[in-house]
């Protein structure tokens, strides 16, 4: 899964008010993923569900973790099948399908060879020429797996998988769906910066979310943007502080599956809001290869995605466009007011 220094810029923003006797705000928190992980939820029985959370973030890695030897990703990167893939498995691929034919292969998980020579992925072969580049870009290519029944083979020996663009939000909607199994129907699960909020917080009203502004500097952390979650997903995808150096150059870790090189535009925040983080965090990452121009057209067709691009003028200022379904509940520059 993605390192801890990888993980999405999220800032989240909790009320304070107290807790009442029969409307108790629990928070289970902890590191997963290679990053960290937040469940707040209201309930009215205090029940702790942090062991069943803990227990559903072990089988999410035991499925879909590339750095995890033995997980069943892993074991079909190393071999040309595998069968008997769980729910977990079988719902990733699905999600990857829609958005990689979706967006015209610009989301395509198959590009880990590929992120693995540029020294972003689980191998970190960390080799870069354009004969490596172009030796391994035959392997990048979704279509060449497939999932029938309970099985998943490849096409063509070389090709791997990675998910890490998906997993974390997806991680997300399994432990958002665990707690409205348990009758829970006010929370916030956040887990690497990829969050779903439902309901309401313990002030009654919707969970606020804070989107760092892209700034260079690590020790640095802004606010760009406030989004009341409304009932919906979001994930957040940017280049700004991601980067591989490599003789004093500095190279986006978003590599563009179709060139096999990393993307060189002014785009440099997506955050992307739906229904499932699942969706919401691979369609921050096709946008983040897409660019500026290519995100706005396939918004402007594409409804039932809401989006906050922030990308640099041609004075180097900061800008940003919203989707007209998120203006309203989104509230710009709030440190300057």
């Amino acid at each position: 899964m993605k390192n801890l220094i990888y993980s999405a810029f999220i800032l989240l923003l909790f009320g304070c008010g107290e807790s009442t006797p029969t409307k108790q705000k629990i928070v289970v928190d902890g590191f997963a993923q290679g990053t960290t992980y937040s469940v707040i939820y209201i309930s009215e029985n205090g029940v702790n569900y942090q062991r069943a959370i803990d227990s559903t973030l072990i089988e999410v890695d035991n499925s879909l973790s590339t750095y995890q030897k033995k997980s069943l990703i892993s074991k079909f990167n190393q071999s040309d099948s595998i069968g008997d893939i769980d729910q977990l498995f079988s719902d990733v691929f699905k999600i990857s399908e829609d958005v990689y034919h979706s967006t015209n292969g610009d989301f395509d998980p198959t590009v880990a060879p590929i992120v693995n020579a540029w020294g972003f992925g689980f191998e970190n072969l960390n080799s870069t020429d354009s004969s490596v580049i172009d030796s391994l870009i035959q392997f990048v290519d979704f279509t060449q797996i497939q999932v029938t029944d309970k099985s998943v083979l490849k096409n063509r020996k070389g090709i791997m998988l990675d998910f890490n663009a998906v997993a974390q939000g997806y991680t997300v909607d399994v432990i958002g769906a665990l707690l409205e199994d348990r009758g829970i129907q006010n929370y916030l699960v956040e887990v690497g910066g990829e969050l779903k909020a439902k309901g309401v917080n313990q002030n009654d009203t919707l969970w606020r979310i804070g989107i760092d502004r892209p700034l260079p500097n690590l020790e640095e952390r802004e606010i760009e943007a406030i989004v009341n979650l409304d009932n919906k997903s979001l994930a957040t995808s940017g280049n700004y502080r991601k980067f591989y150096e490599k003789d004093g150059m500095k190279f986006s870790h978003t590599i563009n599956p179709k060139t096999g090189y990393p993307v060189e535009h002014n785009l440099l925040s997506v955050t992307v809001v739906t229904d499932q983080c699942g969706y919401a965090d691979a369609y921050a990452t096709a946008f983040m290869v897409m660019g500026l121009q290519g995100a706005k057209d396939f918004l402007s067709k594409h409804k039932e995605l809401e989006a906050l691009l922030i990308y640099s003028d041609e004075k180097g200022d900061l800008q940003s466009f919203i989707t007209e379904g998120l203006n309203k509940y989104i509230e710009l520059n709030p440190e300057k007011k």
